[in-house]
């Protein structure tokens, strides 16, 4: 989940899809330890990330690694990592947004400012709640620039995860998806979700205790090797997609509507 997503996850088509790909945040697994006099403070488990200063905390879950074979392409082996339990929250990620963190000498004097979303132009919940729902409406870089910020306030890495840890993450170990039949326990999608998104953690969890890994809000992941002007990739499915459309294997481009309702020129790179 950032993976902002620490691992993200969100997509959005306006007027159709009114959702947004949100970060789902991946950390690289501890090397083993090194034969030294002082005990690592590593995780090694399951482990909530405190953001220093304040009482949010994003809950991490290993992902063991292993090789899978993705819905396309070749076999692919994955490193042991760390991904966040649910998709990255507004009370996790207003702290950076609106600079929660910081003190009014802090903010007037423009610290960090160009590192920071800029404010938005709406309301981006849409109404549909904000305390334990997913952040949604926020572009890839903004995703990109909130694990930056978390590794500046843990001293961890963070970051979105790849297309395919981010797949094989999804399956936990499972060769299929949910099917119709079985969609409604772990997802939140046109059929069950009454066309909004629901706080995080609310269905069943996969068989690695992710939360959301489908449905909900999209979520943003990064392919390897990609051109740099790439357009933003979301994978999973969305609360406003149908139950043929949410499976691991799902994935959505950015196009020219997730900003259609931006009325800056050009439009913001922070919000959707």
């Amino acid at each position: 989940m950032i993976g902002t997503s620490c691992t993200w996850r969100h997509a959005i088509a306006w007027l159709v899809v009114l959702t947004v790909a949100a970060p789902v945040l991946a950390a690289d697994a501890p090397a083993p330890a090194a034969p030294a006099a002082a005990p690592t403070t590593k995780p090694s488990g399951p482990y909530a990330q405190a953001i220093p200063g304040t009482t949010v905390t994003i809950d991490m879950v290993p992902i063991p690694g292993g090789e899978f074979t993705p819905a396309t392409g070749a076999a692919v082996k994955i490193k042991p990592l760390f991904m966040s339990k649910c998709e990255i929250v507004w009370d996790a990620y207003d702290i950076f947004a609106f600079q929660m963190d910081m003190t009014d000498q802090q903010k007037a004097a423009g610290v960090d400012a160009k590192s920071r979303p800029s404010r938005p132009y709406g309301d981006q919940t849409h109404g549909f709640g904000r305390s334990k729902h997913p952040a949604i409406h926020i572009t890839r870089h903004a995703a990109e620039q909130y694990c930056v910020w978390l590794n500046k306030k843990t001293g961890k890495t963070y970051r979105l995860p790849t297309e395919a840890e981010w797949e094989y993450a999804c399956r936990a170990g499972s060769t299929t998806t949910p099917q119709a039949s079985g969609l409604d326990a772990v997802a939140w999608y046109w059929d069950n979700a009454e066309d909004k998104t629901h706080p995080v953690g609310k269905k069943s969890p996969n068989g690695w205790g992710l939360h959301d890994m489908l449905g909900n809000v999209m979520e943003y992941v990064i392919i390897p090797g990609a051109a740099a002007d790439a357009k933003p990739t979301a994978a999973g499915g969305s609360y406003a997609d149908e139950a043929k459309d949410v499976h691991c294997g799902a994935r959505k481009s950015q196009t020219a509507d997730w900003n259609s309702t931006d009325p800056q020129n050009p439009k913001s790179k922070w919000w959707l």
